[in-house]
């Protein structure tokens, strides 16, 4: 059932694309049609050539990508799959790029607030390895890949050879499956050292709640027992949230764990035989999505790049039924153009998914070229293979094209042939976008 896809946390509900028909050879006739295309030459002019997706070697093809971000405080950088290699690299190589030449501190990943935390840990004291870090936490998740591994790994490295200037992970999604016993500590260990008095309170509301490590299961529970569960975890955070006092820091750090578990317990009292109900939760989603990176930045100061899908980070989803405000509009709303969303998009190519929404194993998938009429059979025609593109700063005959919806690949985490496509304006969406030619599947994580 998709609701409870989308319910499953980390797991983005989006649509995807049937097969496309392959592309069409070009031909003299097809050649002309491409020289008088107004559109396809106005994007020739700001498309700016990608040399690679994989981190490490020379950045020197990013250099206009770092002008495009200028002082952007968070950048929002989509993809098209949650199971493509070339998505997950590029993450990994803007992001490093932005940590050296523009003072970067945070990754932030549509996932567990929880989990991230667990991460960020090992990231800043080196306990653990990143494998196993990985293997605890990524678990069963759209990033359970070897990319993310290797992202891990090099944030950890760069922190042992910067510790002044360390990096940090941070999941800004609802907490999830990842709600264990050392999570809820976090808050509870908080009440028995700072507030005595009211820790017994705060140990009798969780009880019966804790631990939540799988939300299928914990869906399958009555309605009428979870909208319980949500009150007490409600009237937890509104005792911590008062008790204020001269401890600031760890206070704020107890109120913002206590509201992750408030708002995830709230998230699943959806009923999951209501789909007509389910984008009510999905725009409380995105909107907690955003708050949790706007109280980390806020909090830290850090300058961060956030990695989702693009139905979560553009300013408006190929999917508005299900999305109808996003992650993008709400740190649009709360940041002006200190936000910057990058959508990512592909021609062809292969990714991991599932082909049923409960349960199921992710696998292969591949699509040919994207068929004419779509947003990316014209992008694969720009002259570069692989390029991105300020659309923003696109001519008249190009910004007319960018804000007409047409259909776009928009794939999550379930994908099956017959899928609809749904119709997007590129340039209503995203501020950037980096258009790829070719993927491959993301690497299943090795034990």
């Amino acid at each position: 059932m998709l609701v409870t896809a989308a319910l499953a946390m980390g797991m983005t509900l989006t649509p995807a694309v049937a097969q496309a028909a392959p592309a069409t050879p070009q031909t003299p006739a097809a050649t002309d049609t491409r020289a008088q295309d107004p559109a396809l030459r106005a994007l020739d002019r700001i498309a700016h050539p990608l040399r690679s997706t994989e981190p490490g070697g020379s950045t020197a093809d990013l250099r206009p990508l770092g002008a495009m971000i200028g002082g952007a405080k968070v950048v929002g950088l989509g993809e098209a799959t949650h199971g493509s290699h070339e998505f997950f690299t590029m993450k990994e190589r803007l992001f490093r790029h932005l940590v050296q030449e523009k003072g970067f501190r945070a990754f932030s990943l549509e996932f567990s607030w929880a989990a991230g935390l667990q991460i960020n840990d090992y990231l800043q004291t080196g306990k653990g390895n990143a494998r196993q870090i990985a293997a605890e936490t990524l678990a069963k998740s759209p990033w359970d890949r070897e990319e993310f591994v290797h992202l891990i790994e090099w944030m950890r490295d760069h922190n042992r050879r910067n510790p002044t200037r360390t990096v940090h992970f941070v999941g800004n999604d609802l907490a999830g499956p990842s709600m264990t016993d050392e999570f809820f500590g976090r808050i509870t260990g908080w009440a028995h050292r700072h507030r005595p008095a009211l820790a017994p309170r705060i140990d009798e509301l969780y009880t019966g709640l804790r631990p939540v490590d799988d939300v299928f299961d914990y869906l399958n529970k009555p309605l009428a027992e979870r909208k319980r569960f949500a009150d007490r975890a409600r009237q937890a955070l509104d005792l911590i949230r008062a008790a204020a006092g001269r401890d600031r820091d760890a206070h704020d750090w107890a109120v913002q764990n206590a509201r992750s578990i408030a708002d995830t317990t709230y998230f699943l009292t959806a009923d999951v035989d209501d789909l007509a109900g389910l984008p009510v939760f999905q725009r409380f989603r995105d909107e907690v999505m955003a708050r949790n990176i706007l109280w980390w930045q806020r909090r830290t100061g850090h300058k961060m790049l956030v990695s989702a899908h693009n139905d979560h980070l553009g300013l408006i989803a190929a999917t508005a039924g299900m999305y109808p405000k996003t992650q993008g509009s709400f740190l649009r709303d709360a940041l002006g153009r200190d936000y910057l969303p990058i959508g990512m998009t592909f021609d062809r190519g292969s990714f991991l998914s599932k082909s049923t929404a409960i349960g199921g194993d992710w696998k292969k998938f591949t699509v040919g070229a994207a068929a004419p009429g779509t947003n990316e059979h014209t992008l694969d025609r720009v002259r570069h293979r692989d390029f991105y593109a300020d659309l923003r700063t696109a001519a008249p005959a190009a910004r007319d094209w960018l804000n007409m919806a047409r259909p776009t690949r928009s794939i999550g985490t379930q994908f099956y042939d017959g899928y609809p496509l749904y119709d997007l304006a590129l340039g209503r969406a995203f501020d950037v976008l980096i258009h790829l030619h070719t993927v491959r599947d993301a690497e299943p994580r090795r034990p």
